[in-house]
């Protein structure tokens, strides 16, 4: 076994010859195509995921796009889901669903809402402040104070809601949004 000692250093490594056998070239072409097939089909998903529409939609609940204001005058983006069957003379309760940190609420908010809604709830899935649809510069910012304002703005869009029983308002936070609804009912009346 042959030694190599390292410059500035006192580490003595030892080298070994590689027991693995050479690639044949008929091989190393296989391998080389298939490294390309691969890189190109995720390459292609990449380019398609922008208009992509591979997520969850139930057929028994009405999709709406909405925006509201929070207290800093910043618009946020949600997605209002409304059981088909509802008794449209009725006040129904109603849950907000916020996306974990990091994400958006098509990745997950999005599908919680629509099976709550599925289950008789007015669900309505929103975009944090500086995230997805919703406003806020710099992109992407976590700015905790702001997020629990949002789900205060949104039981109060809620609320406003001729569907929605204002007393019976929920908030559901997913994973990192979980601890902001805590915040938020500390902080709001309903």
């Amino acid at each position: 076994m042959k030694t190599r000692k390292f410059e500035n250093s006192n580490l003595e490594v030892g080298l070994r010859r590689s027991s693995c056998t050479p690639l044949k070239a008929p091989m190393k072409k296989l391998i080389i195509s298939l490294a390309l097939l691969t890189s190109s089909f995720s390459a292609l998903g990449a380019d398609m995921s922008k208009g992509a529409d591979n997520f969850y939609k139930s057929d028994k609940v009405t999709a709406q796009k909405v925006t509201f204001k929070n207290q800093y005058n910043m618009t946020v983006a949600g997605n209002l889901f409304v059981p088909n069957d509802l008794n449209q003379g009725a006040k129904h309760p109603a849950i907000v669903v916020g996306h974990p940190m990091g994400a958006v609420k098509e990745q997950s908010a999005n599908l919680y809402a629509q099976k709550l809604a599925e289950q008789g709830f007015v669900a309505l899935s929103l975009d944090l402040s500086f995230w997805g649809e919703s406003e806020g510069q710099p992109r992407n910012a976590v700015l905790p104070d702001v997020y629990t304002e949002d789900f205060s703005a949104a039981v109060d869009f809620l609320g406003t809601r001729p569907l929605v029983d204002r007393d019976r308002i929920g908030v559901l936070g997913i994973c990192g949004s979980g601890g902001l609804v805590i915040s938020a009912a500390k902080l709001t009346r309903e």
